[in-house]
């Protein structure tokens, strides 16, 4: 009779192989910015699963993981991996980030009266639109952020509900005009 130690061990290659196809498709879709919507949550939480069968995998074979470091074959990969890795940290620790993000970052923390005319809005309007979703009170001088903290409602409630004061349609993908 199989054990579970036997199941596990039989399933951990076949399972790094599956979920590193659904990880390399997904990763490959998200690099070409085909499918984000689709692809992204899918490529995060199915990598983080892949761990499990890898890990199961290493210790499987864990005296043929051992020759590759005695070798100095696993030291080469490793040292080139670690150096790629801290190349592209160094670089996105430069630039500070998602820059839409930020932007989001700073609409939260904005008042009222500065995000009405970034929706093409009034500060009435927005005022108006919150009263109607349930959010009070409402100063002019309130921020997202404020607003989420004093009222307990999630930050996206209260987006959702400046959208309806919103005037300025929702962007699409971003072009640019020719000159």
């Amino acid at each position: 009779m199989a054990t579970v130690k036997d199941f596990l061990c039989r399933q951990a290659t076949p399972f790094t192989t599956g979920l590193f196809v659904v990880s390399a498709v997904s990763g490959v879709a998200l690099f070409v910015h085909l499918g984000t919507a689709t692809f992204r949550e899918m490529h995060e939480i199915l990598s983080m699963v892949l761990l499990v069968p890898v890990a199961l995998h290493v210790w499987r074979n864990w005296r043929s993981l051992v020759g590759y470091f005695k070798r100095g074959t696993m030291w080469v990969a490793t040292a080139v991996s670690l150096v790629l890795a801290v190349g592209f940290a160094l670089a996105a620790g430069n630039g500070g980030g998602n820059p839409m993000m930020q932007m989001v970052g700073r609409l939260q923390s904005a008042p009222l009266t500065a995000v009405a005319p970034a929706i093409g809005s009034d500060e009435q309007a927005v005022l108006d639109a919150l009263v109607a979703a349930g959010i009070s009170p409402v100063k002019p001088s309130d921020s997202i952020a404020d607003l989420s903290a004093r009222t307990g409602r999630d930050a996206f409630e209260i987006v959702a509900a400046l959208n309806a004061a919103a005037k300025v349609a929702p962007a699409g993908p971003a072009t640019t005009a020719a000159p």
